[in-house]
């Protein structure tokens, strides 16, 4: 197929782009039961627990990640919505779109917040996170759980929790929905 894309495509045209699945849904679903436990034996159970979820890839994962937190632990974790817009460093390059409404269900001050994302690539989407949530009280902790990390880090984070390392090219872009995770890149 790709050599019949090669062929059909004109000289010196873009080719198309390539996708390939690397986590379906169950696998999505493994790597969310692993990552609650995880959480849970890091602090002890859940007690203090804020679950965040960024924004709009973060918080689908982090509204899964608190249920199964509670099914472990049997009490309900708190779970919030973090829109890192207006936080960003990038304001100047590109323009400023909020994608919803933040909703922190409690303080923050004095509590183990963690933050879920779907992807974590150059690092500053979690440092405006933690700049937004600085304004929401001095949480004891951050932790910082995404699904894929695909490195090329631009700043000194790390995550915490890690559904699967995923090292991909910067031309690249990786894709989470229901069905799963796939990279989606040009040819070769």
């Amino acid at each position: 197929m790709a050599e019949r894309e090669r062929s059909s495509a004109p000289r010196g045209a873009p080719l198309p782009a390539r996708r390939s699945v690397v986590m379906d849904a169950a696998d999505v679903g493994r790597v969310l039961v692993r990552i609650a436990h995880e959480v849970v034996e890091r602090n002890h159970g859940t007690s203090g627990l804020v679950v965040v979820g960024l924004q709009t890839g973060g918080v689908p994962l982090a509204e899964r990640l608190a249920g199964h937190l509670a099914s472990i632990s049997g009490a309900p974790v708190p779970l919030g919505r973090l829109d890192v817009a207006f936080y960003r460093d990038d304001l100047r390059i590109r323009p400023v779109r909020p994608e919803s409404v933040t909703e922190i269900p409690t303080e923050l001050t004095g509590r183990v917040v963690v933050l879920v994302d779907d992807v974590l690539f150059t690092g500053r989407t979690v440092r405006a996170a933690l700049d937004a949530l600085a304004d929401h009280g001095r949480a004891q902790a951050v932790q910082l759980a995404v699904l894929v990390d695909r490195g090329h880090r631009e700043l000194p984070i790390r995550p915490d929790y890690v559904g699967k390392n995923l090292p991909t090219r910067r031309d690249e872009t990786v894709e989470v929905g229901e069905w799963g995770v796939a990279i989606r890149g040009t040819g070769e």
